[in-house]
């Protein structure tokens, strides 16, 4: 199949709190996918859904021809391990080296030799330009440094898919433009298939090759990044150019606010 994830009409809640609400959207084989929209617009639900995390209370998510929520324990576990993904704040463990963090997947998950995992991690942290880095420990790397760390990893294990929560969150210019060149490189070099949540438009909008908006539960806008660039759609307007005012409210829902203050409109 062409769709390495599809997600069908994905509906969930947290208690009566709805948040996703119908969500459709594809992930292709082989492309970088941008998902993008406003805190509290369901994302990290959403990717949640992916790895089985949460159960929808309507719809279902396929990936690899297998429908997530229906899989058992056993199942879900074989699934995991064709993904990979790199955590916002990294997710490095604090007292292993680089070299173990690199390693400890491929320890956990393959019965491979401890030779050939030597050679894999190399290869990987050779890859983001780190080779020689294996011996420190996290808090000796800078976050640049330690956000290439985290991608390495995600890609260790050779996965089907890799997830990028918020990869440009905190970096300087330099180490951001690194990121999302890696990000872009890796992904065709190692014909994956790649999610990409962020905020930072610019960078995004170098590196995929297509863009979902989410707002209020479902998809508001989609397309490639030319189409989104010269959108007309005020949701789409509002969030690439940063604009105050738009369907994207800045206030939450309450009432007017002299009420609160007991003065008289």
């Amino acid at each position: 199949m062409d769709n390495l994830i599809e997600v069908n009409d994905l509906h969930f809640s947290y208690g009566p709190h709805k948040v996703l609400k119908g969500i459709n959207l594809t992930i292709p084989r082989g492309k970088i996918v941008g998902i993008m929209g406003a805190s509290g617009c369901g994302k990290s639900t959403l990717l949640s859904h992916f790895g089985g995390q949460l159960r929808p209370s309507r719809g279902s998510v396929n990936f690899m021809g297998q429908v997530i929520h229906e899989l058992s324990n056993d199942e879900l576990y074989k699934v995991r391990l064709k993904m990979g993904m790199m955590f916002q704040m990294s997710g490095l463990f604090t007292d292993m080296t680089v070299y173990d963090n690199m390693a400890f997947p491929l320890r956990e998950h393959t019965d491979l030799p401890e030779e050939l995992i030597h050679d894999l991690v190399l290869m990987k942290l050779h890859a983001v330009g780190l080779r020689n880095a294996r011996d420190l420990m996290p808090g000796d790397l800078s976050g640049g440094m330690e956000r290439r760390v985290a991608l390495a990893r995600a890609t260790v294990t050779d996965p089907a898919l890799i997830i990028y929560d918020e990869p440009f969150a905190g970096l300087d210019p330099i180490s951001l433009n690194t990121i999302a060149n890696l990000i872009r490189k890796l992904n065709d070099a190692l014909g994956v298939s790649s999610v990409v949540v962020t905020y930072d438009l610019a960078e995004s909008l170098k590196i995929v090759d297509y863009i979902y908006f989410i707002h209020d539960g479902i998809v508001v806008a989609q397309g490639d990044v030319s189409e989104m660039v010269n959108s007309q759609d005020s949701f789409v307007r509002q969030f690439l150019h940063a604009e105050p005012d738009g369907p994207i409210a800045f206030q939450y829902p309450s009432q007017p606010y002299p009420n609160d203050l007991n003065i008289k409109a």
